[in-house]
């Protein structure tokens, strides 16, 4: 492993009682790459997110960011270094509208009191905040919808909207855990789409998905957990042809990727 990493995990480790749910993990992102985390249900992924941006604190183990130790700060810290995640489900103001929703990521690590941002008299720095969630929505294709509610957005809009409300804190690194979940085929396109133009923006991201088709046209780069411990990293030919991925996912549709 590369000491001067983008991004690493090393031989990290969580455990809840008895029960490893990390153990001993390691690997590495390439700066400005799309890197794949998958694996079986229970493997341990979303904990390995969790770890990453403070919502647990590792047993053991460290993360490193741009070569600083992060690994046991609060979640508004890991933040604010620019590592952000999004959810499995949607998490959204469903009764604020597309703009409202987008607009509270540029306060959410901030001292700024949302409700006067989004219904008080609007000073200078909050007119910046307006102008770059417009801007993100464009960039996303959300502009148009920006005065409907949340709760009124196809499903796959509501999960784009997820990823503009992430991109108005202003990321490095962006984690998107199964951003795919419940999406139809078109929808599904759309995302891939959305999220390799994030990439060409300069953000970097680790992708938690189980739609492997996704998974292996996005992806540069794929690390295998099984039982929170790694079971293969490599290129997506590497990973789709592999017997151990294979026989770790038993018909859960990786050959048809």
């Amino acid at each position: 492993m590369s000491d001067q990493a983008f991004f690493r995990v090393e031989n990290l480790q969580k455990r809840f009682g008895g029960l490893a749910a990390i153990d001993g993990l390691s690997f590495e992102l390439k700066e400005g790459a799309i890197h794949g985390l998958i694996g079986p249900n229970g493997a341990g992924k979303t904990t390995v997110f969790n770890v990453i941006t403070g919502f647990y604190k590792p047993t053991a183990g460290k993360v490193f960011y741009q070569g600083e130790s992060i690994g046991g700060l609060q979640p508004h810290q890991v933040a604010a270094k620019g590592l952000v995640r999004t959810f499995q489900e949607t998490t959204l103001f469903r009764e604020f509208t597309t703009f409202e929703n987008a607009l509270m990521g540029c306060y959410l690590h901030t001292r700024s009191n949302m409700v006067s941002a989004l219904f008080g008299t609007q000073r200078a720095s909050e007119r910046a905040s307006d102008a770059k969630t417009l801007e993100v929505l464009e960039f996303l294709g959300l502009a148009d919808r920006r005065d409907e509610l949340a709760s009124n957005l196809p499903h796959g809009l509501q999960r784009a909207l997820g990823i503009a409300v992430a991109l108005t804190t202003e990321p490095k690194l962006l984690l998107l855990d199964e951003p795919f979940a419940g999406m139809n085929p078109e929808e599904t396109r759309n995302m891939m789409a959305l999220i390799q133009k994030v990439r060409e923006s300069g953000i970097t991201i680790l992708l938690v998905e189980h739609d492997m088709q996704a998974v292996m046209g996005l992806c540069e780069r794929i690390t295998v957990v099984n039982f929170g411990q790694l079971l293969m990293e490599g290129a997506p030919d590497e990973i789709k042809d592999n017997k151990d991925v294979i026989e770790a996912y038993l018909g859960t549709g990786l050959n048809a990727a």
